[in-house]
C-alpha cells in the first residue's frame, strides 16, 4: 500500500511541477519592473487556458496533500502493529522456556544421570 501511495505522490509531484512551470506569472514579477509587462496586455491573454492551469494546480496540490496524509496514517498503523508484535515477542522471550521431559533434580548425594555428569 505504501508503494502505491509513493508512486502516486511522485506522479502528482512531477505533473504539478510541469503545470507550475507552464503558467504565466500573474503579477508580472521582476520582468514587468524593467518594461517587460506590456506584452501580456498588447497580445491579450487566453482566459480558458489560465483557468484550466489554475484549477489543475489547486487540484494536484490538494491531491498531493491528501496522499501524504494517507501515507502517514497507513505508516502509523503499520508501525503500531509492528510495535505490538515486538512487545509480544519480548514478553514471550522473557518467560522461561518449558523443556519437555525434564527430570527432577536428584536428591543430595544421589547419582546424576549420564547426560548431566559432564
Amino acid at each position: 500500500m505504501l508503494v502505491l501511495f509513493g508512486i502516486l505522490i511522485i506522479i502528482a509531484s512531477v505533473i504539478l511541477g510541469f503545470i507550475v512551470l507552464i503558467q504565466n506569472p500573474k503579477g508580472g514579477g521582476l520582468g514587468s519592473a524593467f518594461g517587460g509587462g506590456g506584452n501580456a496586455q498588447m497580445f491579450g491573454g487566453v482566459k480558458k487556458t489560465t483557468d484550466f492551469l489554475d484549477r489543475s494546480t489547486w487540484t494536484l496540490a490538494i491531491a498531493l496533500f491528501v496522499l501524504v496524509l494517507a501515507v502517514n496514517m497507513v505508516n502509523t498503523t503499520t508501525n503500531a502493529v509492528q510495535a505490538e508484535e515486538t512487545d509480544m515477542t519480548e514478553q514471550v522471550e522473557d518467560v522461561a522456556p518449558i523443556v519437555p521431559n525434564q527430570q527432577p533434580a536428584p536428591a543430595a548425594g544421589g547419582d546424576l544421570p549420564e547426560s548431566v555428569e559432564e
